[in-house]
């Protein structure tokens, strides 16, 4: 499979139905992220709740972004103990990173223009929503291509050569030692 989706195809096609049906792992890569609700069974919940729930079923989240979370997702975040103790939640920062990519299970990726904001992923309003494009795949040697990019950027094997060091606030190399 591999489809296009446009604009609020992306929340309703693929971060709304797939996202929080992850069993094993979701590993989200995204440059920007703000304060995000899904809507799972008919009620609007926070990202972080949808995450912290997946970690205490067992699901490893991997979260890579490039900036500071938006104030709200940061208020919101220390609500969430899941997420803060335990070790199946994994987050870093690389300031360098600009792909928004979310992998579920290794069997299924969405690659494209979103951030993992509410504007970004077509959770808004028409009226006030991005135009955004991307596509989701289950293509088994483009899924490893990118499970291989990801964890290769989230074990700091590009920190190494990186010439933006001195922006760096927590160079991913250090934190793996």
């Amino acid at each position: 499979m591999h489809q296009l989706l446009l604009n609020r195809e992306i929340y309703t096609q693929f971060v709304q139905e797939s996202l929080p049906e992850a069993k094993r792992f979701l590993w989200i890569v995204t440059a920007d992220i703000k304060d995000l609700h899904i809507d799972v069974n008919n009620r609007f919940q926070p990202l972080l709740e949808v995450l912290s729930s997946l970690v205490e079923s067992g699901v490893a989240v991997r979260l890579i972004h490039a900036k500071e979370p938006g104030p709200r997702f940061r208020e919101e975040f220390d609500r969430f103990d899941a997420l803060i103790n335990n070790d199946l939640f994994e987050r870093i920062l690389c300031p360098r990173v600009h792909t928004k990519a979310i992998v579920i299970d290794g069997r299924l990726a969405f690659v494209g223009s979103a951030n993992l904001t509410g504007a970004g992923m077509g959770a808004k309003n028409a009226d006030r929503r991005n135009f955004e494009a991307g596509f989701v795949f289950d293509d088994q040697a483009h899924l490893a291509q990118l499970m291989t990019w990801i964890d290769e950027l989230y074990l700091g094997n590009h920190c190494i050569n990186c010439q933006r060091r001195a922006y760096c606030p927590d160079p991913i190399d250090e934190l793996n030692r």
